[in-house]
């Protein structure tokens, strides 16, 4: 071995450190919040409720506000807008409320045990003609014995309370009449930012005389309540661990 093979060695492993130090440095930088600054919020602009709330349809018609019929005066005409009308949510760019009330508990338990023994045995009275001596004998030749037992309880409890309320725009308006709304609301307090995130679909006949409509009966409900900042940042194990989570088989 000559002299310059140990120096390249040490140089590669020094090389593999700073390499490793790079990345693990870059994936800190990039999880972790903004030193000293509060998580920014997420962009109000170009998001589907506003490329929805921009197309034609949202309120009233505006052929309708320019031409009125003898009938537009009255109080009884049906519309939308009239006083016993229909303001409900119903068309691509219209916000309602979602009322999210999440009360769930759940308890189950489940015990089992299951046991088996078993005895086999197998004699030679005489093998080859030979006859079994007083020292040595032929029966039984072979006897087998074997058990078995298993046993195994689990628990699961669960208890879950969430109430919110969200707005949402309707996005889309399905051949079937069928809306598809999406919401989003962000809070921020002491660097601390709160986010809710709301999706699904919902029929016409479920929003309710307030333009309100309850999250069961919101089908392919997406709910998301969490937050980012520094105390998520805390709630998390570092991305080291992580790493080491997945990579270590013990």
């Amino acid at each position: 071995m000559s002299a310059a093979e140990p120096a390249r060695g040490r140089v590669a492993a020094s090389l593999l450190v700073a390499s490793l130090f790079a990345v693990g440095l870059l994936a800190a930088c990039e999880g972790a919040s903004p030193i000293g600054t509060p998580p920014d919020f997420s962009p109000a602009t170009a998001t589907p409720e506003q490329m929805a709330m921009m197309t034609p349809g949202m309120g009233h018609d505006p052929a309708a506000t320019t031409a009125r019929s003898p009938r537009a005066a009255s109080l009884w005409t049906g519309e939308r807008g009239s006083l016993l009308g229909d303001n409900r949510a119903i068309r691509r760019g219209d916000i309602l409320t979602v009322v999210i009330a999440i009360d769930d508990q759940a308890a189950i338990s489940n015990s089992s045990s299951r046991g088996r023994d078993g005895t086999q045995q197998m004699g030679v009275q005489a093998f080859f003609g030979r006859e079994a001596r007083a020292d040595v004998p032929l029966d039984p030749a072979v006897q087998l014995d074997s058990g078995s037992a298993f046993s195994g309880e689990g628990s699961v409890r669960r208890n879950e309370r969430l109430t919110l309320r969200v707005a949402a725009t309707v996005i889309e308006m399905l051949p079937s009449g069928v809306l598809a709304i999406s919401g989003r609301q962000e809070v921020r307090v002491n660097n601390e930012l709160r986010e809710l995130l709301v999706s699904g679909y919902v029929r016409p006949a479920d929003i309710t005389r307030q333009n309100e409509v309850s999250y069961d009966k919101i089908a392919a409900a997406r709910i998301s309540y969490g937050g980012r900042g520094q105390i998520s940042d805390m709630q998390q194990p570092r991305w080291g661990q992580q790493v080491l989570d997945l990579a270590l088989p013990f």
